[in-house]
């Protein structure tokens, strides 16, 4: 098999959780804003778009090099090997970006780059006319940092975070990459009972119990580059085998997601349904400061509302205030919550142990751990870095 320098993005704040994740699948990765890099061949494209579960996408670097004017930047594009990638007739949309770079107009470098790749094929494939773009697929980036040109294509499609299990959702939903790392960014273990206070559509919940059984996220979606001829089919079917023979399907979770709103409830329930998942994450319609539970050395992960319209944010702020007072009553259990409030601690009405800045979309946000006690004595921790 080919090797090929993968790029896995990711959003801020999250790199490392992904980092962790590439190394976990057994590849050495460097940590940059926003990505992280590898190398690996077709089966470890396919299994990083199964099993990343904080990742947004996964791309190939086809090339590299220096560029202030549109001409290296035509030249550049044109001396890469295009047509190991592009049939002859492959659809192949150009996007681009460019930060602190003169040539800024990312426009004018998307179709230069267009222009560049056209040129290249029609060489390649002896082509006198114009190009018929059809099928398959395959999305190009050009991204400019510093005068750097970078040229990937994206082997995801849609992004990551689209598990297929979404019937509904409501009107802030969390992504189900960030919903994953901020279970991943825990300790929670299979073990302990798992809940989460405020689900709405669910997505925590059912991120919690596909990593209690080590269920690949990916393994009921399709991949853009599962239609590419280069991608030897017989890598996916590798890499799907291997999902359903590390997948444990009956090993016990105790997990509950509780909203105050009925209509969320019932929606969380079908989204479980969609995922699989209805007979090992259990909803119910409840009011968060109702919480009450007889178990121990449990772990609480939310993202409760956070009171960004007008008129919202005072009473969210008593609700925190009233949250506190509740789960004091629990101090065998770790909470983690994650809010925009950045004043949380004192309304909660305590100190988190750690404090970890998370966007939630382009929203900076806070995530709050509260350590409790482990059953061995020791303090319970995040995951290391």
């Amino acid at each position: 098999m080919t090797t090929y320098n993968i790029i896995a993005t990711s959003a801020m704040g999250l790199e490392s959780v992904v980092a962790k994740e590439v190394r976990k699948l057994g590849y050495t990765c460097q940590v940059e804003n926003g990505k992280i890099t590898y190398v690996g061949d077709e089966l470890a494209i396919a299994r990083s778009n199964l099993w990343l579960r904080a990742a947004d996408r996964v791309k190939i670097v086809i090339g590299s090099f220096f560029a202030t004017t549109f001409d290296q930047l035509f030249e550049g594009t044109k001396a890469l090997p295009w047509e190991q990638f592009l049939t002859k007739d492959a659809q192949f949309p150009v996007t681009g970006k460019s930060v602190k770079s003169t040539l800024y107009s990312v426009p004018d470098c998307q179709a230069i780059v267009k222009k560049a790749i056209v040129e290249r094929l029609k060489e390649k494939y002896k082509i006198n006319g114009w190009l018929v773009e059809k099928d398959p697929k395959v999305p190009i980036e050009v991204s400019i940092l510093k005068d750097q040109v970078t040229l990937t294509i994206d082997t995801s499609g849609s992004g990551l975070h689209k598990r297929g299990y979404r019937v509904d959702q409501g009107d802030a939903p969390l992504k189900e990459t960030l919903a994953a790392a901020v279970v991943l960014l825990t300790n929670w273990t299979p073990d302990r009972p798992f809940i989460d206070p405020f689900s709405g559509s669910g997505t925590i919940p059912i991120e919690a119990a596909l990593i209690g059984q080590n269920i690949a996220p990916g393994f009921n979606r399709d991949f853009l580059s599962e239609t590419w001829l280069w991608m030897p089919k017989n890598v996916w079917v590798e890499a799907r085998t291997e999902a359903e023979d590390l997948a444990e399907y009956d090993r016990k979770l105790d997990i509950v997601g509780s909203d105050i709103d009925h209509r969320m409830v019932k929606i969380a329930k079908e989204n479980a349904l969609e995922a699989g998942l209805s007979h090992i994450v259990h909803f119910k319609q409840m009011q968060a400061t109702d919480f009450s539970t007889k178990r121990e050395y449990g772990v609480i992960v939310t993202n409760p509302p956070y009171g960004e319209r007008i008129g919202e944010k005072k009473s969210v702020q008593k609700m925190y205030q009233q949250l506190g007072v509740t789960l004091s009553k629990f101090p065998t259990w770790s909470f983690y919550i994650l809010t925009a409030e950045e004043q949380f601690e004192k309304f909660f009405g305590k100190k988190a142990t750690k404090k970890r800045k998370l966007y939630n979309g382009p929203m900076k946000t806070d995530y709050y751990q509260f350590w409790g006690p482990r059953k061995n004595g020791r303090k319970d921790q995040n995951v290391p870095d």
